[in-house]
């Protein structure tokens, strides 16, 4: 007799606990947020400026440098390598080989980003253009750059450097 009870007991509270699990914590509070949205279906503008970049390195390139996804990993991999993250970059090229993608591109592209001079590295969308202009024309001529700073300020007149 002691057995069945035994049993009869394991069973309710097994299914106690199975129904206890479905209700919500009584700890929490009734201000329960809604989920947030995610940008999923996107903002047109972004996507846009996406498609249109595609369209340029088509248009602009041909060949397999041109495919969008040599353009979106090439671009990825220089900017990578411009943020000094060697290991991800180099991950990222072994994908680009696997496309198909011209290695040498990547070379050309980080070559003409870094004639150019240094960009604030806080500046993302600066970097990004740039490094999507040379991806878009590896052989661009180096923009004009500021002159130098003045290493030494000017003496006065009648004082001799020493």
């Amino acid at each position: 007799m002691c057995f069945f009870r035994r049993r009869n007991f394991a069973a309710l509270f097994g299914v106690a606990l199975l129904g206890l699990s479905n209700m919500p914590a009584f700890g929490q509070g009734g201000d329960q947020k809604a989920p947030e949205q995610k940008p999923g279906a996107g903002e047109p503008a972004k996507d846009q400026k996406k498609i249109d970049e595609f369209a340029e390195a088509i248009r602009v390139l041909g060949g397999p440098a041109a495919n969008p996804e040599c353009v979106w990993l090439g671009r990825r991999v220089v900017s990578l390598m411009l943020n000094d993250d060697l290991d991800t970059a180099f991950r990222h090229l072994d994908l680009y080989d696997r496309f198909g993608c011209p290695g040498g591109h990547i070379q050309a592209a980080f070559r003409c980003f870094v004639r150019q001079g240094p960009v604030d590295a806080k500046a993302r969308e600066v970097l990004n253009a740039r490094v999507h202009a040379c991806w878009i024309n590896p052989t661009m001529e180096t923009a004009a750059a500021p002159a130098p700073p003045p290493t030494q300020a000017a003496q006065p007149s009648g004082t001799k450097a020493q």
